[in-house]
């Protein structure tokens, strides 16, 4: 998981050899980065290091920075919890120099705070939470502007709920689950096929697979002491006593 999080397979080889070597802060190259990250966007696909390459450019060239590019950024790296990416990407835009010039009033300090939000929501598993506080009032205009624009924006909070829950359970019930997704009825049904997970339909428990994260094991210590050892041990509680 390491070594795609680092060089994704997705990543076209321009890009690889763009971010792999020293010219990842030439600033003539972030045009690229922001065509590539638009790329992400519509794919689907996601690529942490290319998209921290933007922000460390940014920092270093205040004159480059783009709102809306830096919105997308953290909207791909909000669902790649539990990972680290949104505080990764946070702890460089915080660094930015608050002298920047727009032509249009920045929309970060009214969005970055309901982007927090739904962070701190889905890295403690609070995922109901996270669907009625998306969906609220509130919220509707970063629905309206930034994540309708996102391909498969809510399927991506979806999986980081999957992801805990196959970690988490061997068997869910599907009111439970379905609290998880957003998802009810024939959406539901649909949603646990793909995922290969089988359902009750009498009790509509559904059984997780289990894997190494789900599975309890018991693990066996077993010290070894060499009687020499024991010996010097009992002689340090003799000479105490």
């Amino acid at each position: 998981m390491t070594s795609e999080w680092i060089s994704p397979s997705s990543r076209p080889k321009p890009i690889e050899d763009l971010v792999s070597g020293v010219d990842r802060y030439n600033p003539s190259n972030v045009g690229i980065l922001e065509d590539y990250l638009y790329h992400q966007i519509r794919s689907e696909e996601y690529d942490c290091l290319a998209n921290l390459a933007i922000l460390k450019l940014y920092q270093f060239n205040p004159d480059l920075y783009n709102p809306d590019v830096v919105i997308n950024i953290l909207l791909k790296a909000l669902t790649s919890s539990p990972s680290p990416d949104f505080n990764l990407c946070i702890s460089l835009l915080d660094e930015r120099p608050a002298n920047t010039q727009l032509d249009e009033p920045d929309p970060i300090p009214s969005v970055l705070p309901l982007l927090k939000t739904l962070h701190n929501l889905l890295y403690r598993c609070r995922f109901p939470a996270f669907w009625s506080t998306y969906r609220s009032e509130e919220f509707e205009s970063l629905r309206d502007n930034y994540t309708v624009e996102v391909a498969g924006f809510e399927n991506a909070v979806r999986a980081v709920a999957v992801r805990a829950v196959r970690a988490t359970f061997t068997r869910i019930s599907s009111e439970r689950l379905s609290s998880y997704l957003n998802l009810e009825g024939n959406e539901l049904k649909a949603y646990i096929q793909s995922l290969e997970w089988t359902i009750d339909n009498s009790t509509g428990v559904i059984s997780v697979p289990p894997n190494p994260d789900n599975q309890i094991e018991a693990t066996i210590v077993q010290e070894s002491i060499k009687l020499p050892q024991l010996t010097k041990i009992l002689a340090h509680s003799l000479v105490k006593s």
